[in-house]
């Protein structure tokens, strides 16, 4: 899966513009700096052109070395003012290791997300920084999410990274960071709406990949279903419940995340056949998942 978004401070390419450009997502600042910060209204004006809003605290780039009083004190205010703007508490929070970080410089990093934790607990906290940090926080369990930039990688990437940060571009003549979401979940939100609260966008890959008869997916109570969301993926349906099978629930997400999964023939049958009965699904669309999945497991 690669969802298209990217990265800005002070000036803003406005909603409208990403959409246009194709992005999906923007990951906006919580700092000190209030003119680099995201407010309601662009968090507003990203969600009224279908891009969710992530968030960043940053104030300087090697606060994560002042340890764990400063960490609970950063997470305090990024609350606040990401609860400004409209962001859910359940969302993560990113925090900026944004420079060459040592192994040495590990232990004062760790403690910083503790103090993070202590605040917002760690299942919300996130890291933004190179492959060393991104790996030494996340194997010593210290965060939850991770956001890694090419920057001091080396050209290798922690799988475990939801959101790469690359190359930059310019969109209405603002200098942008790319990025890439690899998975369904990355920390995105819409005010007041998490994930699962907003509507599911079928993309390209959603329809040559999952297509049902008129190319995508239609749940058969579509007009019950969240926000009248017609047109769903299979995504979807797994986030909404109507893959009720923990196993099945575990490939789906795995299908999500990478375009094949080692099976043999027998486990694939297994899965196909536990999609088409699961409760919820009309059986024409039951069958067309089954097939699809096979398909796409085979691969």
């Amino acid at each position: 899966m690669s969802i298209p978004g990217v990265d800005y401070a002070w000036t803003h390419p406005g909603g409208e513009a990403l959409q246009k450009a194709g992005k999906h997502f923007a990951c906006r600042y919580l700092s000190t700096d209030a003119s680099k910060n995201l407010t309601r209204a662009e968090a507003d004006d990203l969600a009224a052109h279908e891009v969710s809003s992530v968030v960043v605290w940053e104030t300087t780039a090697e606060r994560a070395l002042s340890g764990k009083s400063a960490g609970a004190a950063d997470a305090k205010a990024a609350a606040a003012q990401a609860t400004a703007c409209g962001m859910p508490s359940s969302r993560p929070i990113y925090f900026a290791v944004d420079f060459d970080a040592t192994p040495d410089d590990q232990t004062a990093i760790n403690a910083y997300l503790d103090g993070a934790a202590s605040v917002i607990g760690v299942s919300r906290v996130g890291l933004y920084g190179g492959y060393y940090p991104v790996k030494r926080a996340l194997d010593a369990g210290k965060a939850t999410w991770a956001w890694q930039t090419s920057a001091w990688s080396g050209g290798q990437w922690d799988s475990r990274a939801v959101i790469r940060q690359g190359a930059e571009t310019t969109i209405n003549g603002v200098s942008c960071d790319l990025d890439t979401a690899l998975t369904t979940d990355y920390g995105q939100w819409m005010p007041g709406k998490t994930p699962q609260e907003t509507n599911v966008a079928v993309t390209k890959n959603d329809v040559g990949t999952f297509a049902h008869t008129d190319g995508v997916f239609k749940s058969p109570d579509y007009d019950k279903d969240p926000k009248g969301n017609e047109f769903w993926t299979l995504e979807s349906y797994q986030r909404y419940g109507y893959l009720q099978d923990r196993e099945t629930n575990r490939l789906v997400k795995d299908l999500a995340a990478k375009p094949s999964v080692d099976l043999t023939d027998a486990q694939i049958d297994s899965i196909a056949a536990k999609v088409a009965a699961a409760p919820g699904l009309a059986d024409a669309i039951a069958e067309k998942v089954a097939e699809k999945i096979a398909e796409r497991l085979a691969q």
